[in-house]
């Protein structure tokens, strides 16, 4: 398996071409920016980044949401859930998502990615302000509670292993640029809190 930062040829150069980052955010009338959404299994991270997504073409910005479970599905297909893995799937979702703020996008990142330092090599991928950390901020009492999936109980009965929160550690973020109490707002709440700092940053246009 490949290692989170692997080394590069020195032949391969990156090739600029006519139409760029610039131009693409320019007809699109937004600026580029990744959100990454990051909490524990069953903290909502989907559902408000969803929901985020869904205010956001209404008011006619351009977005792609990747999610974990559906990247599984090709990209990372062939990835499993050991801890070199975990990190190579947040590499390669990181490496995505620069190409798709490059596209003029915002891009919606929505994974439990638990490790600092997975986070900010992600966000040492992108220029100054284009990464937004966003916490999807939930208990483990209240995420175990939720288990849309059953999956905290699998991890319980000793089915699953390496499971974030029961035998793999979080390292919640220490300065996320947006911070969600999900167990205390309502989806619509929560969706309003990120179009603040999202117009607060210039990311979209101010009523």
């Amino acid at each position: 398996m490949a290692t989170l930062t692997p080394e590069k040829d020195e032949n391969i150069v990156w090739h600029q071409h006519v139409i760029d980052k610039e131009y693409r955010a320019k007809i699109k009338q937004q600026r580029p920016s990744v959100l990454w959404f990051t909490g524990l299994s069953g903290s909502g991270k989907s559902t408000v980044a969803g929901a985020l997504e869904n205010k956001l073409a209404e008011l006619g910005y351009h977005t792609y949401l990747l999610d974990g479970d559906n990247v599984r599905h090709g990209l990372c297909s062939d990835l499993g859930f050991s801890e070199q893995d975990r990190r190579e799937n947040i590499r390669r979702i990181g490496e995505l998502s620069k190409l798709m703020a490059d596209a003029g996008l915002i891009v919606l990142s929505a994974f439990i990615s638990p490790h600092r330092s997975e986070r900010q090599l992600v966000r040492e991928m992108l220029p100054n302000g284009e990464f937004l950390e966003v916490f999807v901020n939930a208990p483990l009492d209240v995420c175990e509670k939720r288990d849309p999936k059953g999956l905290y109980k699998k991890a319980r009965a000793g089915e699953i292993s390496n499971f974030t929160g029961i035998s793999s550690a979080y390292e919640a973020p220490l300065n996320p640029e947006i911070d969600l109490l999900t167990g205390e707002y309502s989806i619509e709440q929560l969706v309003e809190q990120c179009l603040v700092q999202l117009r607060a940053q210039g990311i979209i246009q101010a009523d």
